[in-house]
């Protein structure tokens, strides 16, 4: 189970990278052309995937102890 998640983490990450770094022309966003020209754009996308990264964490979590009081309830 956790190699399936860090396999899914880490193609998100490298496709929300990607995607980061395409430069799409006139339709552009002038803050996204900023974040990228400064480099920023890596922060911003490290700093989602860990924000993503923590609430996976947390929901694998409370679904552990979810399952733990089902058995319980069930003897």
């Amino acid at each position: 189970m956790v190699k399936r998640f860090l396999l899914t983490f880490l193609s998100a990450f490298f496709i929300s990278l990607a995607f980061a770094q395409e430069q799409s022309g006139a339709n552009s966003v002038e803050m996204a052309q900023a974040l990228r020209q400064n480099g920023k754009i890596y922060v911003v996308v490290i700093v989602l995937s860990l924000i993503f990264l923590g609430l996976t964490l947390f929901l694998i979590v409370v679904d552990r102890k979810v399952r733990k009081l089902e058995k319980q309830l069930e003897k």
